[in-house]
């Protein structure tokens, strides 16, 4: 995996990566990690972006909610808490490493509309020159894209596409494409590349949704890889157990899945939104 060329990457981590699996509540080791990881790929000259889901979680923990909420407006209200607090950890541990954080929350309407789109990708250029790492998320307060659309996994490809960037990474809780189900299927391998995305393989990401605390399965990673690919990025789906692989893929390793960027002159980010809708 030679990835050595690569010049602006963005990173999306899950809810289910960023909180103990037997509580639901935050690991703190692991956003640690996850930020001296990112503050070493910020020091080898790369333009990074996060993209964090666990706003939601965030605030259950800090109410003490115990089960995952369905009404609308409860979670919403939950993200309004839980945005501030997981803000403030980040920011707690990128500086620890001598780096910066800004905080971007974006809704459709940021794509869809021209003049917020353009203000939006003027603002990533300025903290890219400033040496400042994006920490994105949806407005879960005054939106539900996030919540609709998959823990992230399609606004992570759609920051990839409107930021330029030539790099996507999915870390969550798969060690990436498989033929089949492996919690299921013992006998399921990896698929360490994708060359191209066909309707074979979109059939491969059909089956469980997601968990208690995310909602991304593996049919939003592929709908992100299709967004990110067209776009003319790579994208990898990751297992975010092992941070260490953040660097190691610049190394050369193979980890995950790697899905080849297919560039598509046609293909409008904008246009797919709508679609959506």
């Amino acid at each position: 995996m030679d990835l050595s060329g690569k010049k602006r990457v963005v990173i999306k981590i899950g809810s289910n990566s960023l909180t103990h699996e037997a509580t639901g509540r935050i690991d703190y080791i692991k956003i640690e990690r996850l930020a001296m990881e990112l503050s070493n790929l910020r020091n080898m000259g790369l333009d990074v972006c996060l993209v964090s889901s666990g706003a939601i979680a965030v605030g259950r923990q800090t109410m003490g909610i115990k089960n995952r909420p369905t009404h609308m407006p409860e979670r919403q209200a939950l993200a309004a808490v839980g945005q501030t607090r997981l803000m403030g950890i980040y920011q707690q541990f990128f500086s620890q490493y001598n780096q910066t954080a800004g905080q971007v929350l974006m809704t459709k309407n940021t794509i869809l509309d021209n003049v917020s789109r353009k203000n939006a990708q003027n603002t990533f250029e300025q903290l890219f020159e400033m040496g400042i790492i994006p920490i994105v998320n949806a407005n879960d307060t005054v939106s539900t894209y996030e919540i609709q659309f998959g823990d992230n996994d399609t606004l992570s490809a759609i920051v990839s596409s409107l930021i330029g960037a030539d790099l996507l990474i999915l870390l969550s809780d798969i060690d990436g494409l498989f033929t089949d189900d492996p919690k299921k299927n013992p006998d399921a391998a990896l698929v360490p590349v994708v060359d191209r995305i066909d309707e074979e393989l979109l059939a491969m990401g059909t089956g469980d949704p997601g968990s208690d605390v995310g909602t991304g399965g593996m049919a939003t990673k592929l709908s992100a890889a299709q967004i990110a690919t067209a776009s003319g990025a790579d994208m990898i789906i990751a297992n975010a157990n092992d941070l260490t692989m953040l660097h190691r893929i610049f190394e050369g390793d193979q980890v995950g899945t790697l899905f080849k960027a297919s560039y598509n002159p046609y293909f409008d980010v904008v246009d797919m939104i709508q679609e959506s809708l």
